[in-house]
Formats: structure tokens, C-alpha cells, sequence
């Protein structure tokens, strides 16, 4: 089979940097991971969904065509899923009862507030839209005919709690994670649910019969909900066939998940599930894991939304920077301070715009001086994300170029400033970081604060026209004092909301 040595990624399955080799050569169809839509994501669930949009982009900027899916997962995921068959409660029922599912009516209600929640942080980070985003309640039906066709095969067995994947049955399992012995196993899988029919404690439900709970379907085996494991086989499966070429997600999801994925799925079929697999590792905060306790809990949404309406004022591309800034095979430890260096970093790709422009506007001849340095530096970008998602050296290649088109300041003509404006284009669909890529929301009022911030500008203006410079730096202090950053420019005076980091 024809291979394309142009992108290598590591493969968790064979611990290895290999080339990325579609069954169908140029058409990489792939698989992520998504969230549980309980609450909002935090900023570690988008590092490791950031390592699929990268993914996505690489693929896409050599030409390839390409097929990705990414789910939503609404139902069956217990609370102790670092076990193989978790006990414990769906975290869907669990966040229902919260103090913040308190205000909603069911957790239907629920799982639709957080997907859109999802939906609009994917787009603030200027993540790329799936080709298909499953949910797991909208493909119960297959789930269950999977269930029924792994009876039939001798890999599932009924008891009076549930359905149970056989794990003996397949002697492959453990074949991702490496824990292949029996021993391992047993104790990866110690406090699992207690089925005294159960045949082998490494056993995995695929149906969990419960008439209580607050998501549940008439089954062959009666009511109940499916495992969490056995909702993305089907899911995968439904949209990209029954061989994947790649499949990721966060380290966490090697063991269990993703295991059970693979002896589910290869039960099914007899075929490689996924030849590819990629994992992103961990992220800490400030040295630490995060955590709601140690006060370094991230939402997207917490960082991103203006100080006004309670959020710290970060720039959304700013924080997609920081996120990829690191290798994502390295655990990567999130920094206010790093926030703060990608922040400094974004402002001078919108001043490298904002000259680019007044220079096409201005059309000063010349010969473009620019198109052949700035499309190496493109190429060795790209050359970078091709060798295993280099992140760190792309971006670098990326602020070199930041600076030759700053070098020119106003003496950039118009053929090197129509280069710049493509260079710049094509950097950001490499890496999403120079220029939002979906329209901004609808405002839906006008914001009193910006009108505030405008009103004090205008009168600032009229006093320095006046000559009443006393009154004009009043008004910066007041301004000032407000949080806000006031430049003054030619075409007069630009202000920003300073971040609160």
C-alpha cells in the first residue's frame, strides 16, 4: 500500500513516530474523542481537541482530503471512568442534581445547554468544524444491534445487571495501553462494579439495565442505557467505516476507553479498528493539576469573556496559542505568564495586518521583496506540524515572519504587502492563531461599558482640542483606573481592555 511519508505522527499502538497512511491514499478519515456534556470544557479538554484540529489542518494544508468526526457524548459515562467497568453514576444524573443543574427542568434541558455551550467556545478558539458531530442518544439503536451481534459472537453475555463485553474473549486486549497480563488487569480493575455473575472482573458493560434512570431505552435486555465505551465504536464506525486510519484523544483515555474500544470493535468486524492513534498528554496549571480546590480551574469560557460579565478579558487567540505553544505529546504546564507572552505575540500579528492593509490601500510601487522568504518560512511551518504536530517551531516560524513584515513598517510597497496578506492567510489556516475563522456572535446589546469607554475617549478628544491638556489626562486616568490601554494613532485613539491575569 502506497504510503506519504510528508506526515509523521507518534502512534500510541506502536510507540513509534510513523508516516500517516490512509486506507485511501490522500483521504485521512479520523476520529476524536469529544466531551461529556455535563459542564463546560475546560481548557484541558480543548488541548487535547486542539491536537485533532492541527491534525486536521496538516492534513488539509498538503491537499488531502479528509473526513473527521468528533462526538458528543450526552449519556452513559460513570463517574469513576479511570476503571474498565466503572461504578459510580452517570455524570450526566450526577450534574443534574448540582447546584448548577439545579436550574434546568430535565437533563435532556442539560445535555442541550452544554453541547451549545461546547459549540460556541469550539468556535471562540477557532477550532475547525467536524464533518459530522454524533451524539451518543441520537444512536442508541445501533448501539444496541452492536450489543446483540457481540452476544451472538461468543464476546458478550447477559447477567441481571447488565450486558458484559467478555474480556478473555479477545486476546489482544491490553494490546495499546501494554497491559496485557492478567494480574495487570485485575488490578487496573479492583473497585469495578460488584455482578456476582459476572464471568471475569476485567469484564466491561456495554448495557447497564436500570429502570431508574433518567436516560433509558427499551432494550432486548430491558430497560436500561449503554456503556460509554461502546457508544464511540459505534459511532466511529457509522461515519468512517469499519477501519479508522487515526483515532485521538487525551492519555487518559488509552486505559480504559480506548482499549475496550478496540476489543469491542475488532470483535465485530475481525478488522483493525484504527492504524493510527494519537494521544495528547496532560495539562497542569501553574506547575499544578488542575483542579476546582486549588483555585486553577480554567473555562474557556472563564478566561475569554470581558471582565464586565464576570470573565478575566482574555483574547480567544491568544489563549489558542498558549494551548498549542507546547508539543502535545509533552505534559505541558499552562502559565498565566505564557497567556501573557502569546497575548504580546497576537497584538503583533494584528499590527502586521493593520500595515499590510495600509499599504495595499496605499499601493506604493515596487517589487515584492517579501513573497520568497516569507514562503520558505511557510514551508518550514508546515515542514514542522508534518514532523509529529511541532507546534513550538511553527510557531517560531511563524513570528519570524511577524517581524520581517514589521522590519518594513511604512516603507512596505503594495506587491510585498499583497505577499504578506497571503503568507499571513495561509499561516493561519496552518495553525489558527493570526485571525478569528468564524463570525462573531450576534451582539445582542448594545455594551455599556464600551459606550462608557467611547463617551470618556470623546471628551478626552474634545479637551486635548481644546489645549485643555489638564482635563485630558484626567480623563486617561479615569480611564486607566477603568482597566483600559489608550493608544493614540494618527487616525486617533484606539483603546483596549487590559487582561487580568
Amino acid at each position: 500500500m502506497p504510503s506519504d511519508p510528508s506526515f509523521r505522527l507518534y502512534n500510541t499502538l506502536t510507540n513509534t513516530v510513523e508516516p500517516v497512511v490512509p486506507r485511501e491514499p490522500g483521504h485521512l478519515r479520523f476520529y476524536a474523542c469529544g466531551p461529556t456534556v455535563y459542564a463546560y470544557a475546560h481548557i484541558g479538554n480543548f488541548r487535547s481537541f486542539l491536537t485533532a484540529d492541527l491534525i486536521l489542518r496538516t492534513a488539509q494544508a498538503l491537499g488531502w482530503r479528509t473526513t473527521y468526526v468528533t462526538n458528543i457524548t450526552d449519556v452513559g459515562h460513570l463517574t469513576e471512568d479511570d476503571l474498565s467497568d466503572p461504578s459510580g453514576e452517570d455524570r450526566m444524573m450526577k450534574a443534574l442534581r448540582s447546584k448548577e443543574g439545579q436550574r434546568f427542568a430535565n437533563i435532556w434541558d442539560l445535555a442541550r445547554f452544554y453541547t451549545q455551550a461546547l459549540l460556541e467556545d469550539w468556535r471562540t478558539l477557532n477550532l475547525r468544524e467536524p464533518d459530522v458531530r454524533p451524539r451518543a442518544t441520537e444512536h442508541v439503536a445501533q448501539q444496541i444491534r452492536a450489543i446483540e451481534q457481540l452476544v451472538r459472537q461468543g464476546h458478550a453475555y447477559e447477567t441481571r445487571q447488565g450486558v458484559y463485553f467478555h474480556v478473555p474473549s479477545f486476546p489482544d486486549y491490553g494490546k495499546l495501553s501494554g497491559n496485557r497480563e492478567a494480574g495487570q488487569l485485575d488490578r487496573a480493575v479492583r473497585d469495578v462494579v460488584v455482578d456476582p455473575e459476572k464471568r471475569d472482573p476485567r469484564d466491561f458493560a456495554l448495557w447497564k439495565k436500570d429502570e431508574k434512570h433518567l436516560m433509558q431505552w427499551y432494550s432486548p435486555w430491558g430497560w436500561g442505557f449503554p456503556g460509554w465505551h461502546i457508544e464511540c465504536s459505534v459511532m466511529a464506525m457509522a461515519y468512517l467505516g469499519e477501519e479508522l486510519d487515526l483515532h485521538t484523544g487525551g492519555e487518559d483515555n488509552i486505559f480504559p476507553h480506548h482499549e475496550c474500544e478496540i476489543a469491542q470493535s475488532e470483535s465485530l468486524t475481525g478488522r483493525p479498528f484504527a492504524r493510527h492513534w494519537v494521544h495528547t498528554r496532560f495539562l497542569q496549571v501553574e506547575g499544578e493539576k488542575m483542579s476546582k480546590s486549588a483555585g486553577n480551574f480554567f473555562t474557556v469560557r472563564e478566561l475569554v469573556r470581558p471582565e464586565h460579565e464576570g470573565g478575566r478579558g482574555v483574547d480567544p487567540l491568544a489563549l489558542r496559542m498558549a494551548l498549542i505553544a507546547g508539543h502535545y505529546r509533552q505534559p505541558y504546564n499552562f502559565t498565566l505568564q505564557t497567556l501573557k507572552a502569546s497575548l504580546k505575540h497576537v497584538e503583533r500579528f494584528r499590527e502586521a495586518a493593520a500595515n499590510v492593509e495600509a499599504a495595499l490601500e496605499a499601493g506604493r510601487p515596487g517589487e515584492d521583496r517579501l513573497g520568497s522568504r516569507l514562503e520558505a518560512l511557510y514551508t518550514q511551518a508546515l515542514a514542522a506540524l508534518c514532523d509529529d504536530l511541532n507546534t513550538p517551531e511553527a510557531i517560531a516560524r511563524t513570528l519570524e515572519g511577524t517581524r520581517l513584515i514589521l522590519g518594513f513598517k511604512e516603507h512596505l510597497n503594495a506587491a510585498s504587502a499583497r505577499s504578506a496578506r497571503a503568507w499571513m492567510e495561509r499561516m493561519n489556516a496552518l495553525l489558527g492563531i493570526l485571525a478569528p475563522e468564524h463570525e462573531a456572535p450576534p451582539a445582542h446589546a448594545p455594551d455599556p461599558f464600551a459606550e462608557q469607554v467611547e463617551a470618556l475617549l470623546r471628551e478626552r478628544e474634545a479637551a486635548r482640542k481644546a489645549r485643555d491638556f489638564a482635563r485630558a489626562d484626567a480623563l486617561r486616568d479615569e480611564l486607566t483606573a477603568l482597566g483600559i490601554e489608550v493608544m493614540d494613532t494618527p487616525e486617533g485613539p484606539r483603546w483596549r481592555k487590559k487582561t487580568r491575569l
